[in-house]
């Protein structure tokens, strides 16, 4: 692999993440902070090490990214796409083994809009004949 970095765009919901990998030592910064302080759930540190263990790179790139939109899961959503974009990127091998996965497609399940003249995207007012 060369030592340069490779960039990708990673979405999911609201949240886009743009995202370089370098070949390192598996540091992962996020909007200048570190992994464990940006995101203090574990479930969320566990969605961006998924590509990794996919294609067994743990600690073979040091990732930077920053993200914008959404909340903290789809950010950790978004962040996930864009390092599985760039793990393709840097090493065609791991793109059959990232599409297997199902991390190079997009998620486009987003929030339904809320009708006009309705409570909620689904919701409705309570019927009554009378």
């Amino acid at each position: 692999m060369p030592s340069n970095r490779y960039y990708a765009t990673g979405r999911r919901k609201e949240a886009t993440a743009r995202v370089w990998i370098s070949p390192g030592t598996g540091n992962i910064s996020v909007n200048g902070k570190e992994l464990d302080t940006y995101f203090v759930r574990p479930v969320l540190r566990m969605i961006l090490q998924q590509p990794f263990d996919a294609t067994e790179a743990e600690g073979k790139f040091d990732v930077m990214c920053t993200v914008r939109g959404g909340g903290k899961s789809g950010q950790a959503g978004a962040i996930r796409h864009g390092i599985a974009r760039a793990l393709a990127t840097a090493d065609t091998d791991y793109r059959p083994i990232l599409k297997k996965a199902g991390m190079l497609t997009r998620d486009a399940r987003a929030v339904e809009r809320k009708k006009y003249g309705q409570p909620g995207a689904r919701k409705r007012f309570q019927f009554s004949k009378r």
